[in-house]
């Protein structure tokens, strides 16, 4: 799919909250020792939630990109805070954007870039000229479970806009790809989800990540080497690294935008908090292939060309890795308090 109207980037922000679990405090209780699959993940602190991370990173991509007519505000995300009442509504108040469509979006942890499709559908048909998309998310592990070693905490946010006076990146290109697989799921009335194991991998995230990207180069006549970056949805460390080497990327590639090792997976978070981390890095003329993956399930497919504007990200913009630096350990028991693991 490619926008009659081009569409750009032209603010992004990314939080991450401080607080870490080491994955071998998780190993310890349930396995007796060890580690997880990944090194530590992030933790919301009692006073973080889905809303107050889209409200922090959505006024970082805002102060990034200056002020602008807003038309449209999504939030992406399967953790919302309230199960009946929006958080688009809420980060809007706080934004103080009234005139604007809200509204959020679910697709587990590809609602992100689905609420970036959507908004650039609406910029490109000329309903409206700005939009905030963000993909933002509180993980559930339940207790003992593979998840709960990558279940992390995080945000990302982007102003897109038909503006092309000083942006940062130009989404070229995007293609989506879904299918009725029951690899991962959680019932209206259950605190935690539910998935079927390697199951998730090969018929769920393999195929369908493979599906969208394939789509996505022969569409476009693209070559993996025409990329400077890719970033992959991140569930745990090994599986992005196996997808880009089946579809013949590079680790090289994938290096700035693979955070699942020292944050967890975010879910709607994963693959755009990865687009924020390279973006902070990225020169002008570099294209860049984003690919999503939400169990159900679906993967969204990006190309992103980044423009001139990357070189003036603006005074107040705090690099990714610093945010992911400042971090302090919490240990299992005040991290079953905080998340109120414990009923």
């Amino acid at each position: 799919m490619k926008s009659s109207t081009p569409v750009y980037i032209s603010g992004y922000g990314g939080y991450v909250p401080r607080l870490r679990l080491l994955t071998t405090d998780i190993a310890k209780l349930w396995k007796g020792g060890g580690s997880g699959p990944n090194k530590a993940k992030s933790v919301a602190n009692i006073d973080e939630d889905t809303t107050t991370m889209a409200v922090e990173t959505a006024r970082d991509a805002l102060s990034m990109s200056g002020p602008c007519e807003i038309g449209a505000i999504f939030v992406g995300t399967e953790s919302k805070p309230y199960a009946v009442k929006p958080t688009s509504t809420i980060v809007a108040q706080a934004l103080g954007v009234h005139r604007t469509l809200a509204s959020d979006f679910e697709f587990a942890c590809k609602a992100g870039t689905e609420a970036m499709q959507v908004i650039t559908g609406l910029i490109g048909s000329g309903m409206i000229s700005n939009g905030i998309a963000l993909g933002v998310d509180t993980a559930q592990g339940r207790p003992g479970d593979n998840l709960e070693y990558t279940a992390g905490s995080a945000a990302a946010a982007f102003v897109l806009t038909n503006d092309h006076a000083s942006p940062m990146a130009k989404i070229e290109y995007s293609t989506s790809y879904v299918t009725d697989t029951g690899d991962f799921w959680r019932r209206q009335t259950e605190s935690f989800p539910r998935h079927l194991s390697r199951f998730t991998g090969e018929p769920a995230y393999f195929h369908h990540v493979q599906s969208s990207v394939n789509q996505l180069l022969s569409e476009t006549n693209l070559q993996p080497s025409d990329f400077k970056y890719a970033i992959f949805h991140q569930p745990n460390p090994k599986f992005p690294i196996q997808v880009a080497k089946r579809l013949g990327f590079t680790s090289e590639q994938i290096e700035p935008g693979l955070l699942n090792p020292i944050i967890g997976n975010p879910y709607s978070a994963s693959s755009p908090l990865g687009l924020v981390s390279t973006l902070d890095i990225a020169d002008p003329g570099d294209r860049i292939l984003l690919a999503s993956f939400g169990s159900g399930a679906g993967s969204d497919a990006f190309s992103i060309l980044v423009e001139d504007g990357i070189l003036n990200k603006g005074e107040n913009h705090i690099p990714l890795s610093d945010i992911i630096n400042d971090n302090r350990e919490i240990d299992y028991a005040t991290y079953t308090k905080l998340r109120g693991i414990l009923k």
